[in-house]
Formats: C-alpha cells, structure tokens, sequence
C-alpha cells in the first residue's frame, strides 16, 4: 500500500451510493406487486402524508439489506442524499416515527402484513418451472431471541434462563423462505400455536401448485392430537420427532436382532480433486490429555414398529434410531452405551434409513434461524412490546424473502440452463451477508433526469452477469 499523496475534493452535481442494488430489489418489490399488496392489506394510516404503509415496511426492510443493524440506521438512509434520489423519495421515516408505526400494530394488523408478502410470494412460485411444484417441504420450530431491556411488555423467562421472547417460525424447505412468523413470550411452549401456522401453509402451498406437502419438526412439535387430521389428507406426509419415552425404547429392545439394519450415512461432500491431508484434531487431542470424559459414536442402525399414540385412532410407523456410543476417560473405554431417537410419519413407501435423512434435513432451519437472527436482525426486538417487536420482525424478515425472491427470478432457460440453474441455486443459499456484498453494495452513480433514475456501475464484481440477468428479466411481466 504505496499511496501517500491524497486528496479529498468535492464532485460537482455528481452523487454515488455505495448500496448501488438497492434499486434492482426495489424495482423488484414494484413489478412483482408486493407496494400494491401491502397498501391494498394493511391500513395503520388515516392519512398518507407524506408516507404510504408500504413506505415504513421497505424502509425497514431496506435498512436491512443496506447493511442496517438497528432502527437507528436509518437515520443514516434518511440523510443520504445519493440513497433517496435512487428511490425517487423526498424523505423518508426516521427511527422514532418507524418505531412508532410498529406500535401500531393489532395482531389482524401483522396477519395481513403476512398474507400480504405470502400473496406476492405465491406470484413469484409460478414463475417456476413444473418440477419446482413437486412436493413443498414445510419445517417449524421455535427459537429464543433474548433481550436486555427490562420494560418491554410481554417478555418472559425461558427455561434456560434466558429473558426475551420465543418466537415461531414456519419456513419453506425449498427456498428457506419464511412463511409464518409468530412472536410469544419467552416462558411459552415451542409448539404453542404452531398447528394453526401449518394449517395456513398447506393451504398456502396448495394455491400455489404444488403436488404434496410434507411436514418436518422436533419432538416439540409431534402434537399427536392432530396427526389423524393431517393424514386424512392424502398429499400431506409427515416426519416428526418424538421424545424417547420409557415405552418405545422398550418396543426397540423388544425388536429381533433381525429388525435392525446399519445406517450408512453419505459422505458430506465429494472431493473433485485429491484429497486433502487432515489438520490435526486439536480439541480431540486436549480431551485425551486432560483426561475429559469423551463420547465416541461407534456405530448407527434402523428399525421400525407400528405404534398408536394415545390420542391418535390409527398406527404410524415409528423409525428407531440407535446410536452405539463408547464413553471414554483418556484412553481409557469407561463403557458402552446406547442413545435411541424416534421419529412418526404416515410415510408408508420411503426406507427407515431415507426416513431418518428426511429428519436430520430439518437441521437446516436453524441456519435460516441464524441467518434471521445475526444477519438480517430481524429478531433484535427494538421496540418495547410484544406486538410491536412482531410487526418488527415480520417486516425485517422480508429482507431475507427480497434476497430469495430475486434468486427465484433468474431464468434457467436456453443454450446455458444448466449453468443459470446452478447460479441460481447458489444466489438462493446464500448467507445474506454474501448476498448483500455480492449484489447490493454495488458502487453507482444516480443521474436523475429525463423522467428516469439512472444507476451507472462504478465497479465490477463476479456477480455482475447474474444481476444483469435479474434486472432482464424484472424488465418482463409476471406469468399469471
């Protein structure tokens, strides 16, 4: 780094905004009707003056993926010259007054804000190709958001100690998308209130088209009362944990030697090259030295066995997993031991071991939890009530749907399909931290004139064909 000779100079009439793609997402909420939406569903204002509802809920949701990480960000967008012209705006809502118009908010209020994104969400599902529509996979569970604040209304103690809020979310498997959002307060059940969400998202997925739905949870939420109900529904299939009761790890062990098969798990990755020499295991070598108690897995094997809840009127399978596991002190074997995991489903065709894969696929909900949680900021609970942090995170959270509905417009047709489908898949699992580097911290100069905003690139990036592509596509009308 040789420079030395520098000098700062003021540009003449010349505006630049280093969160360039920004207008690509904005042109995106337009086209794909998600402004019309949200000012057609939620009516918070008598008067609009100067802000419409859909300007406080992309306000939010723009804070976010221009790197924000607070409400008092904003005041950083507000006093950005360069950021207001490229989003034709005189002025927009400053941290008090959106935090103001998260108070708001009535629970009808936050369900129409969510059938609202869900409405566009719908619209950008049809424009996939025919296999997209094959089976929706839709995963809940719950997650603590703590907070330090001691006068927000609503808030509880969790189990683990942990003051805050434990919100729900229901989630698409096949975009990581949020469906449903549900705040409680931190003393309240992971599964309270999660049997009306998954209702709400057969029937969401059903509209949009697809074939069969399939549910996945923890053992929180098995709730067996109303597994009858959803198999009466011949294109809902089900995968749920269940806790490892005295009487199912008694009907394991009852189980022949015949019954049980070994579960080969597939490699992670595969190696396109050579493989690579393995660092050594530091933290394995400590536990040995230290003389740690350390719990080796030897071995995995299946079973399955008919099994009738209590509340239920007809049997499930119930796929047994036994891990064989040797508890250890140094270098010394202590003894054997066996941990069992169950799992219900009215799956009747898939094998025990596709079955525990299919569980196990769950797992990925939580990196969309993280993501919600450490990128977006969505479940930072600013505000000072329970009602207001939900609509908080309801409209924070559709930054991250934003990111997963400009993937779901990039076109996969032509010569280079399968080089588009494979970009396309990678926009889509995206961290969003990448996602906002890779296409929204994109360097642009905003020229205004002529009835046009004119973003011109400054800077080059490897991303920089795939946005081309999105921006071509944007230009074409939705499919109905």
């Amino acid at each position: 780094m040789t420079a030395g000779n520098l000098h700062y100079e003021l540009a003449d009439r010349i505006r630049g905004l280093g969160a360039g793609g920004i207008g690509a997402l904005h042109l995106l909420a337009r086209q794909s009707g998600l402004i019309d939406a949200i000012d057609r569903n939620l009516h918070l204002l008598k008067v609009h003056l100067p802000y419409h509802e859909s300007d406080h809920v992309l306000n939010i949701a723009y804070n976010a993926l221009c790197g924000g990480t607070c409400l008092e960000d904003l005041e950083l967008r507000r006093n950005d010259e360069a950021y207001l012209d490229a989003l034709g705006a005189q002025r927009i809502p400053d941290p008090t007054t959106a935090g103001d118009f998260c108070r708001r908010f009535t629970v009808p209020d936050i369900e129409a804000l969510q059938d609202a994104f869900n409405e566009v969400r719908v619209g950008v599902w049809r424009q996939q190709p025919a296999e997209f529509f094959e089976e929706a996979t839709i995963d809940v569970d719950g997650t603590l958001a703590g907070t330090r604040g001691e006068c927000k209304q609503g808030l509880g103690l969790a189990y683990d100690g942990t003051w805050g809020y434990h919100p729900l979310l229901v989630s698409l498997a096949n975009t990581q998308e949020p469906l449903y959002l549900s705040n409680r307060s931190g003393n309240r059940p992971s599964h309270e209130g999660a049997a009306a969400y998954i209702e709400r998202a057969i029937a969401l997925c059903r509209e949009a088209g697809f074939k069969a739905v399939r549910l996945r949870g923890d053992t929180d939420f098995s709730q067996t009362q109303h597994l009858d109900r959803w198999d009466e529904q011949r294109d809902v299939t089900f995968v749920f944990g269940l806790d490892a009761m005295r009487n199912l790890i008694e009907r394991a062990n009852e189980l022949p030697k015949s019954a049980w098969k070994k579960l080969a798990r597939p490699a992670k990755y595969e190696v396109q090259t050579t493989p690579r020499a393995r660092p050594e295991n530091v933290k394995e070598r400590i536990v040995v030295e230290k003389e740690y108690q350390n719990i080796k897995l030897l071995g995995e094997q299946v079973a399955e066995f008919a099994y009738r809840p209590t509340v239920c009127a007809r049997e499930y399978r119930v796929i047994a997993l036994r891990k064989k596991l040797s508890v250890e002190r140094g270098q010394e074997v202590l003894f054997e031991d066996y941990r069992y995991f169950f799992y219900i489903t009215n799956d009747r065709t898939a094998t025990p071991a596709e079955l525990v894969f299919e569980a196990n696929g769950r797992c990925n909900q939580e990196n969309l939890i993280a993501q919600l949680k450490s990128g977006v900021q969505a479940l930072a609970m600013p505000v000072d009530s329970l009602l207001s942090n939900w609509a908080y995170m309801v409209m924070a959270s559709l930054a991250w749907s934003l990111k997963a509905w400009f993937a779901l417009r990039l076109p996969e047709r032509g010569r280079w399909a399968e080089k588009h489908r494979r970009e396309k898949q990678s926009v889509l699992t995206m961290e969003f931290k990448r996602f906002v580097n890779a296409f929204v911290r994109v360097p642009c100069q905003i020229v205004r004139g002529g009835r046009r905003i004119v973003y011109r690139l400054l800077a080059w990036n490897p991303w920089q064909d795939v946005f081309a592509r999105v921006l071509a596509a944007l230009g074409r009308p939705l499919r109905c």
